[in-house]
């Protein structure tokens, strides 16, 4: 019989999203993971499309992932998020029937569950997952403060392209700048507009990171623009800018310890 939790005492905690249409379903799953103390359920989702954002946005570690699902289904969802060649967690399907093996082994699914789960079986799953998360190098969202400057120092003004029109701002009046789909947006203090450079990576090196944090692969926002901490899933959060919007930044897992130290949380 296996142990509860079947852990290290001091085992980082694996931070975990169910998805899977039928809430039943999400909650006997959540119940038999309530078990495994060093296992975080986070969220969950209803859908393919929900399991996309919160996937992108709270980084797990882990996603039990049903196959069959109205819209996007499970398969899918591992497809759609290949595409765009990020980071990924591992995904544990999780699903009724045993047809989809093969396909699950194309997709390069970490583990297949049968429903209804048995928990010896989801205790073996874990203890792979926690294996495999041991020896997986850590995601690093870019340099910290300390990484060597650029030749030529830090951009002080950066050209924002709006209404087919070259503006030049200040660095200091930059909120905050995002990336979707190849294009970056800059958002600053008197205008919104597309950034020249091509990457997230590339505007990142030529800030002061003193000033510019990467806090989520597709976001950099600057420090000093920081209106508020908002304390979001379990053990993450968001941080609301200083545009007027009054955007809500996601901060990825591997930020939130810099988050802590920054602001004293």
């Amino acid at each position: 019989m296996t142990n509860r939790g079947n852990a290290a005492p001091n085992a980082l905690a694996l931070t975990a999203l169910i998805v899977d249409d039928e809430a039943l379903a999400r909650d006997e799953l959540a119940y038999l993971l309530k078990d495994f103390p060093d296992v975080e359920v986070v969220a969950s989702a209803a859908n393919g499309l929900e399991a996309i954002e919160l996937i992108e946005n709270v980084e797990p570690d882990l996603v039990f992932l049903d196959v069959q699902m109205p819209g996007l289904d499970g398969l899918g969802v591992i497809r759609r998020l290949r595409e765009k060649d990020a980071p990924l967690p591992y995904f544990i399907l999780a699903t009724a029937f045993d047809n989809y093996a093969v396909e699950a082994f194309q997709v390069e699914a970490f583990d297949y569950l049968l429903k209804p789960v048995e928990k010896e079986r989801l205790a073996a799953t874990l203890d792979r997952a926690r294996r495999a998360l041991a020896l997986r190098p850590a995601r690093a969202e870019g340099p910290e403060p300390d990484a060597p400057r650029p030749p030529g120092g830090y951009k002080s003004k950066v050209l924002v392209r709006r209404d087919n029109r070259n503006w030049i701002v200040d660095a200091a009046d930059i909120i905050y700048a995002t990336i979707d789909d190849g294009l970056i947006t800059v958002v600053t203090t008197s205008l919104q507009g597309e950034s020249t450079y091509k990457t997230i990576e590339e505007l990142q090196t030529s800030l002061d990171p003193e000033m510019f944090w990467r806090v989520h692969r597709s976001w950099l926002v600057n420090i000093n623009r920081i209106r508020e901490v908002v304390p979001w899933f379990k053990s993450s959060f968001q941080l609301r800018m200083e545009d007027k919007k009054g955007t809500e930044v996601p901060v990825s897992r591997v930020q939130t310890k810099r988050l802590r130290a920054l602001f004293r949380l």
